[in-house]
Formats: C-alpha cells, structure tokens, sequence
C-alpha cells in the first residue's frame, strides 16, 4: 500500500510539473499613468495602449485615468504605474524635490521619449488696463509698482510656480502685488471668462494648447491681447527646464506668434524597468508615433531624431532608451 501511494504521489508530482511548463506564462501588466477619462492626455495613453499591445504581444498594458502633469512622476516613483505621460517641467522638478514637490525628491525616473508636443504657458492681458496705463510689455506692468489684478489657475497645477518664478524675475512677487494694491486670483476655469470680461482681472497666465476653450472664449469676448513673455522671464523659467519657445497665432487675440515657455511632454518610467523592456518601449512608440498622431493629433509635432535630446526630455534617458538612439545614430 505504501508502495502505492508512494508510485501515486510520483506520478502526481510529474503531472503538476508538467502542466506548470505546459502553462502559458501571464504577462506582467504595465500600467500607464495618464488624466481623468475625457483628458486629452487620457486619449493619448489610450491610443498608447493600442498601439503597444498591437505591435509588442508579449506586453500586456492598462491606462490609469487619474493623475496629471503634476502627480505622474511621483506615480512612477512609487511604482503605481510603469509608464507614464509627464510633462518636461514637472519630471525635472519631481526628480530634484524643486517648487511644488516640496524638498521630496523622485530619484527613480528615468525619460523614455521626449519632444512628443509642446505645452506652453502664456501671458494674456486687458485692453483696457494697458491703455489706462500706457503699457505695452509684460515688463511694464510688473515693474511700474502699479496695481495688477492677476489670474492663474488653483494651487496644484504648474502655472503658479511658473508665475512666481516671472514674478521673481521682475523683481515682484504675490505678496509684494497684493501690497500695492493688486489681487492674486487663483479659481477653476469656469469662472476665468466672465471674469476677464467684468474687467476683474488684469493679466491672465494660463497653459496654452490649440483650440484650448477657456483661452478661445477670452479671446473673442474678453478685449484682451498676448503678451511676450520678457527675456528676463523666459531666461529665468529655463533655469527650471520651461524652454522659450513661440506660441503660434492660434487665437483672435494674438497679432502673431507669441514668445512663451515651453514645459514639453514625454514618456517616463521607473529606472527598474529593465532595459530590453525600456528598449522595446522606446522603440515601439518611436516608430509608430506617426501611427498614434493620427488618434491624437498633438503628436504630429513629435520628431523622431530629437526625442532622446537632454533639452527634451530634462531627467537622465533610461539606459535601454539610450540604446535605442545610439543604434539610430541619434545621440
């Protein structure tokens, strides 16, 4: 009887072995850190997700609909997701513990592939209040000790560090504006067009993306113009990986193409990828980006021979990403 049982348990235990190679092996799901449903950013990981489970079957992804410019480097740190979209700006402050990450760095990210679209802050400012005053530059306003009445967006978003770091740049600051005289507003975009169209705001800084609705409706309603950010300005936001760039005449409000900053958008991941994997990524979005703009248009602005450049991507490239430019002769 023993001698059975123990025959039994023999050939038991080379059944379950067998079945244990036998069995396909589950694909790790890596998650993509994106926005809220009905975000463009949203849109993009979507089409992200496609495309990657499409062309690389051996990954298995899932977008992730929460986060933002803002908290997607600190979700990659933590390893709530794998991969994300991230702006330029915010991953080189995430990654130093800089402005609105409060001395708590994110040392573990690592860039994928930059210079997928520009996202750009801008200056917009009353008519009527640059007439009263004889303005014309953003310079003037902020340097004449004048009162200003300013609008940005609430604590949380990157436009109120940008903003303090203008500010600074002209020798001013929200407290020294609110002692002349001025008021900070900071309120959610619903409220942002009639307030410009009251005459309670001033000067308006906000993020600036084609066809953005807030912006298009100031535009048309609001008696406003675009203001170039100064050179003292966009020297000083530089320092924090916000490059000058032009925001081109997209709305009724520009006289031409307006000098802003550029915060940039990239891929990011967490330095523990391991480095076939960041290869395959990189490779596999590189080489479909074109496929994918096509779903998400901002991405048509993407070249392929400048996504692994330092002055687009701010944070160190994953060493598996690196070797995917260095094959392409790109770096």
């Amino acid at each position: 009887m023993m001698q059975y049982s123990g025959i039994r348990l023999f050939w038991l235990g080379v059944i379950l072995i067998g079945s244990l190679i036998s069995a396909p092996v589950q694909a790790e799901t890596l998650r993509i850190g994106a926005m809220p449903v009905g975000s463009g950013w949203y849109v993009a990981a979507a089409t992200m997700e496609k495309t990657l489970e499409t062309v690389l079957p051996g990954m298995d992804f899932e977008v992730v609909a929460r986060g933002g410019g803002v908290s997607n480097p600190l979700v990659v740190q933590q390893g709530k997701a794998q991969i994300a979209i991230s702006n330029v700006a915010t991953s080189l402050w995430a990654s130093k513990g800089q402005l609105l990450y409060n001395g708590k760095p994110a040392p573990d990210i690592r860039a994928l592939v930059g210079g997928l679209n520009p996202v750009f802050i801008g200056a917009i400012a009353s008519k009527s209040y640059l007439e009263k005053n004889g303005f014309s530059t953003l310079k003037d306003i902020l340097e004449s000790g004048k009162p200003v009445n300013i609008m940005m967006k609430p604590p949380g978003s990157f436009i109120p560090p940008a903003v303090d770091i203008v500010l600074k740049a002209h020798g001013t600051s929200r407290e020294k504006i609110e002692a002349d005289g001025g008021k900070i507003y900071q309120v959610a975009p619903a409220q942002m067009s009639s307030m410009m169209r009251d005459g309670r705001v001033d000067l308006y800084f906000d993020s600036v993306l084609r066809g953005h609705p807030t912006i298009q409706e100031i535009s048309l309603t609001g008696g406003v113009t675009f203001l170039d950010l100064s050179d003292e300005a966009t020297a000083a936001l530089s320092e924090y990986g916000i490059r000058k760039a032009n925001i081109p005449q997209w709305f009724e409000a520009q006289s031409g193409p307006t000098v802003g900053g550029d915060f940039g958008t990239q891929i990011i991941v967490n330095k523990s990828m391991s480095d076939d994997d960041a290869y395959k990524l990189t490779k596999a979005i590189v080489e479909n980006m074109a496929k994918m703009a096509v779903d998400y248009p901002a991405w048509k602005a993407f070249v392929s021979e400048k996504a692994g450049l330092p002055e687009n991507n701010g944070i160190p490239l994953h060493p598996g990403a690196v070797r995917y430019y260095k094959e392409k002769g790109w770096l």
